[in-house]
Protein backbone atom coordinates (compact mmCIF):
# COMPACT_ATOMS: atom_id res chain seq x y z
CA UNK A 1 0.00 0.00 0.00
CA UNK A 2 1.89 2.94 -1.16
CA UNK A 3 1.94 5.61 1.12
CA UNK A 4 1.39 8.47 -1.63
CA UNK A 5 -2.34 6.56 -2.83
CA UNK A 6 -3.19 7.13 0.90
CA UNK A 7 -5.88 10.73 1.35
CA UNK A 8 -5.89 11.77 4.75
CA UNK A 9 -8.85 12.10 7.24
CA UNK A 10 -7.08 15.72 9.44
CA UNK A 11 -6.97 14.72 13.08
CA UNK A 12 -10.69 16.58 14.37
CA UNK A 13 -11.97 17.09 11.14
CA UNK A 14 -13.64 15.47 7.91
CA UNK A 15 -13.05 14.48 4.30
CA UNK A 16 -15.14 12.80 1.94
CA UNK A 17 -15.02 11.47 -1.57
CA UNK A 18 -17.38 10.03 -4.72
CA UNK A 19 -16.91 6.51 -4.86
CA UNK A 20 -17.90 4.26 -7.80
CA UNK A 21 -20.06 1.06 -6.96
CA UNK A 22 -18.00 -1.86 -7.06
CA UNK A 23 -14.62 0.21 -6.07
CA UNK A 24 -13.61 -0.44 -2.55
CA UNK A 25 -12.48 2.05 0.06
CA UNK A 26 -9.71 0.57 2.68
CA UNK A 27 -10.17 3.17 6.19
CA UNK A 28 -6.73 2.61 8.13
CA UNK A 29 -6.71 3.28 11.57
CA UNK A 30 -3.12 4.91 11.62
CA UNK A 31 -2.35 4.84 15.01
CA UNK A 32 -4.70 2.44 16.16
CA UNK A 33 -6.75 4.41 18.93
CA UNK A 34 -8.52 6.61 16.41
CA UNK A 35 -12.48 6.20 15.75
CA UNK A 36 -13.28 7.21 12.62
CA UNK A 37 -17.62 8.32 12.04
CA UNK A 38 -18.35 7.02 8.72
CA UNK A 39 -21.41 7.95 6.34
CA UNK A 40 -22.47 6.57 3.17
CA UNK A 41 -25.02 8.61 0.91
CA UNK A 42 -26.36 7.49 -2.55
CA UNK A 43 -24.86 9.46 -5.27
CA UNK A 44 -27.96 10.27 -7.33
CA UNK A 45 -30.41 10.73 -4.36
CA UNK A 46 -28.54 12.09 -0.87
CA UNK A 47 -32.06 11.51 0.46
CA UNK A 48 -31.04 7.98 0.62
CA UNK A 49 -28.05 6.93 3.05
CA UNK A 50 -26.62 4.21 5.28
CA UNK A 51 -28.99 3.33 8.24
CA UNK A 52 -27.35 2.13 11.19
CA UNK A 53 -30.91 1.13 12.38
CA UNK A 54 -32.15 -0.92 9.13
CA UNK A 55 -28.24 -2.37 8.76
CA UNK A 56 -28.97 -3.72 12.61
CA UNK A 57 -32.24 -5.47 11.41
CA UNK A 58 -30.55 -6.08 7.89
CA UNK A 59 -27.64 -8.25 9.50
CA UNK A 60 -29.63 -9.09 13.12
CA UNK A 61 -26.72 -7.57 15.13
CA UNK A 62 -25.69 -4.58 16.59
CA UNK A 63 -22.23 -5.06 14.80
CA UNK A 64 -21.26 -6.08 10.88
CA UNK A 65 -18.48 -9.06 10.46
CA UNK A 66 -16.75 -9.29 6.91
CA UNK A 67 -19.14 -10.61 4.26
CA UNK A 68 -22.20 -8.22 5.84
CA UNK A 69 -23.87 -5.35 3.83
CA UNK A 70 -25.11 -2.08 5.23
CA UNK A 71 -28.42 -0.77 4.08
CA UNK A 72 -29.66 2.23 3.43
CA UNK A 73 -33.01 3.77 4.88
CA UNK A 74 -34.70 2.40 1.78
CA UNK A 75 -33.08 -1.37 2.88
CA UNK A 76 -30.91 -1.33 -0.02
CA UNK A 77 -27.16 -2.72 0.31
CA UNK A 78 -24.61 0.62 0.04
CA UNK A 79 -21.33 -0.82 1.74
CA UNK A 80 -19.87 -4.04 2.55
CA UNK A 81 -17.30 -4.95 4.38
CA UNK A 82 -14.68 -7.41 2.85
CA UNK A 83 -12.30 -7.26 5.15
CA UNK A 84 -11.07 -6.02 8.79
CA UNK A 85 -8.20 -6.62 10.80
CA UNK A 86 -9.60 -5.35 13.87
CA UNK A 87 -11.02 -6.98 16.49
CA UNK A 88 -14.07 -6.28 14.78
CA UNK A 89 -15.41 -3.95 17.15
CA UNK A 90 -17.35 -1.35 15.50
CA UNK A 91 -20.72 0.65 16.88
CA UNK A 92 -23.97 1.05 15.12
CA UNK A 93 -25.53 2.46 18.32
CA UNK A 94 -24.42 5.68 19.42
CA UNK A 95 -25.27 9.56 17.32
CA UNK A 96 -22.23 11.63 15.60
CA UNK A 97 -21.49 13.89 18.63
CA UNK A 98 -22.52 17.48 18.30
CA UNK A 99 -22.26 20.76 20.25
CA UNK A 100 -24.97 19.50 22.11
CA UNK A 101 -23.09 16.89 23.57
CA UNK A 102 -20.10 18.20 24.61
CA UNK A 103 -22.47 21.00 26.04
CA UNK A 104 -23.66 18.34 28.39
CA UNK A 105 -19.88 17.13 28.56
CA UNK A 106 -19.35 20.60 30.29
CA UNK A 107 -17.19 22.12 27.75
CA UNK A 108 -17.40 26.26 27.71
CA UNK A 109 -17.33 27.41 23.86
CA UNK A 110 -17.25 25.47 20.42
CA UNK A 111 -16.01 22.23 20.11
CA UNK A 112 -15.33 20.22 17.26
CA UNK A 113 -17.49 17.83 16.38
CA UNK A 114 -18.68 15.42 14.05
CA UNK A 115 -22.09 16.62 13.11
CA UNK A 116 -20.33 19.77 11.68
CA UNK A 117 -17.07 17.49 9.84
CA UNK A 118 -20.05 16.17 8.25
CA UNK A 119 -21.51 19.20 6.59
CA UNK A 120 -17.64 20.79 6.20
CA UNK A 121 -16.54 17.99 3.96
CA UNK A 122 -19.86 16.97 1.84
CA UNK A 123 -19.29 20.62 1.44
CA UNK A 124 -15.95 20.28 -0.11
CA UNK A 125 -17.74 18.58 -3.01
CA UNK A 126 -20.45 21.09 -3.61
CA UNK A 127 -22.95 19.12 -1.23
CA UNK A 128 -25.34 19.60 1.11
CA UNK A 129 -26.50 15.93 3.78
CA UNK A 130 -30.34 16.21 4.08
CA UNK A 131 -29.66 15.55 7.48
CA UNK A 132 -27.04 13.88 10.17
CA UNK A 133 -27.66 10.17 9.84
CA UNK A 134 -26.62 8.03 12.63
CA UNK A 135 -22.78 7.02 11.67
CA UNK A 136 -21.03 3.83 11.50
CA UNK A 137 -18.67 4.20 14.11
CA UNK A 138 -15.81 2.45 13.00
CA UNK A 139 -12.99 1.12 15.79
CA UNK A 140 -15.36 2.83 18.53
CA UNK A 141 -15.75 0.25 21.24
CA UNK A 142 -19.07 0.67 23.02
CA UNK A 143 -19.31 -2.59 25.05
CA UNK A 144 -22.66 -3.67 25.88
CA UNK A 145 -22.92 -5.41 29.50
CA UNK A 146 -25.56 -7.81 30.13
CA UNK A 147 -27.85 -5.33 31.80
CA UNK A 148 -27.78 -3.56 28.51
CA UNK A 149 -25.54 -0.49 30.13
CA UNK A 150 -23.17 1.25 27.69
CA UNK A 151 -19.86 2.03 28.70
CA UNK A 152 -17.22 4.15 26.17
CA UNK A 153 -13.60 2.05 26.03
CA UNK A 154 -10.49 2.95 24.05
CA UNK A 155 -10.31 0.77 20.31
CA UNK A 156 -8.41 -2.38 20.77
CA UNK A 157 -7.17 -1.61 17.49
CA UNK A 158 -2.95 -2.32 16.79
CA UNK A 159 -1.74 0.98 14.20
CA UNK A 160 -2.34 0.47 10.61
CA UNK A 161 -5.40 -1.66 11.41
CA UNK A 162 -7.86 -1.47 8.62
CA UNK A 163 -11.30 -2.58 7.27
CA UNK A 164 -12.06 -2.82 3.53
CA UNK A 165 -15.35 -1.62 2.52
CA UNK A 166 -16.83 -2.47 -1.25
CA UNK A 167 -19.42 0.21 -2.82
CA UNK A 168 -22.43 -1.41 -3.59
CA UNK A 169 -23.89 1.82 -5.50
CA UNK A 170 -22.67 5.12 -6.62
CA UNK A 171 -22.36 6.57 -3.58
CA UNK A 172 -20.54 9.75 -1.46
CA UNK A 173 -18.82 8.40 1.56
CA UNK A 174 -17.85 11.03 4.28
CA UNK A 175 -15.20 10.53 7.50
CA UNK A 176 -14.71 11.92 10.70
CA UNK A 177 -11.95 11.72 12.64
CA UNK A 178 -13.88 11.73 15.53
CA UNK A 179 -12.67 14.94 17.72
CA UNK A 180 -13.71 13.57 21.37
CA UNK A 181 -11.19 14.31 24.15
CA UNK A 182 -13.42 14.25 27.15
CA UNK A 183 -14.13 10.86 26.93
CA UNK A 184 -12.01 7.89 26.24
CA UNK A 185 -13.61 6.64 22.93
CA UNK A 186 -9.85 7.93 21.46
CA UNK A 187 -7.32 6.21 23.75
CA UNK A 188 -6.53 6.92 27.26
CA UNK A 189 -5.17 9.65 26.65
CA UNK A 190 -8.28 11.62 24.81
CA UNK A 191 -5.86 12.56 21.88
CA UNK A 192 -7.66 12.61 18.47
CA UNK A 193 -5.56 11.81 15.69
CA UNK A 194 -5.87 11.51 11.83
CA UNK A 195 -6.66 8.67 10.05
CA UNK A 196 -6.38 7.70 6.04
CA UNK A 197 -8.59 5.97 3.50
CA UNK A 198 -7.59 4.41 0.24
CA UNK A 199 -9.79 3.87 -2.66
CA UNK A 200 -9.15 1.02 -4.24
Amino acid sequence: MAASSLLTIPARGGKACRIAAGRSVRVVNTHGQQVVDTWAFNAADLSEFMSMEHSRTYISRIMARVGDSMVTNKRRPILTMIEDTTAGLHDTLLAACDRYRYELLGCDGYHDNCTDNLAAAMAELGLTPPETPSPWNLFMNIPVAPDGELSFQPPVCRPGDHVLLRAEMDCVIAFSACPQDMVPINGVTCTPTEAHFELL
